[in-house]
């Protein structure tokens, strides 16, 4: 069972945000008490924000009414100006920080991986990013060809083109590889 908070900052890359809230509550459908709770957390001063590519999302709550104790998994989507935000933002950079400190998961996808970098969390890790976005990756493992991996409690993802494996990774890391490849097929990737 994992309560999931997606932060959303005005930039945010549409497609990886919406694409990996669907996979956890397809997960959720499939398998229900796996997902309860999957949250977009805006950090605006209001509930709506708007993605990179102008799609609006109204999130569940303001970053003003989130507490990160009552969180499973924390999602960082790309998309450079919602990045920016995050990295700006001091009190979710140091929720992030203790949230990872205390064994709990981290999930970020795209540029996000980045803050994780900034803050020291994927040192020695695996990590997959988008390409040219490394700043502060230079002690982790990079593995920029992959769509999504799991290092321990830390789950990356490459880009909008993995969105979807990003989603289905965070499955496995809490469900199980079965529900996870039983999701994968019901999604229908053909090559």
């Amino acid at each position: 069972m994992a309560k999931c908070a997606i932060f959303l900052a005005n930039g945010f890359e549409d497609t990886e945000a919406v694409a990996t809230c669907d996979v956890l509550r397809r997960a959720e459908n499939l398998k229900p008490g796996s997902f309860p709770v999957v949250e977009y957390v805006s950090l605006n001063a209001s509930l709506e924000v708007t993605g990179r590519w102008g799609t609006k999302l109204t999130a569940d709550r303001t970053f003003s009414d989130f507490n990160f104790s009552d969180y499973d998994a924390l999602i960082l989507p790309g998309g450079t100006d919602g990045v920016a935000a995050m990295m700006e933002n001091t009190v979710l950079l140091d929720g992030i920080k203790a949230h990872a400190a205390g064994g709990k998961t981290v999930a970020a996808i795209c540029a996000a991986p980045q803050i994780l970098g900034k803050l020291g969390l994927v040192d020695n890790k695996d990590v997959t990013f988008y390409p040219g976005c490394d700043q502060y990756l230079d002690k982790a493992i990079k593995r920029p060809t992959a769509a999504a991996i799991e290092d321990g409690n830390i789950i990356t993802g490459s880009s909008i083109g993995g969105a979807l494996m990003f989603g289905l990774q965070i499955v496995d890391h809490f469900t199980s590889t079965e529900t996870m490849l039983e999701l994968h097929q019901k999604l229908v990737f053909n090559e």
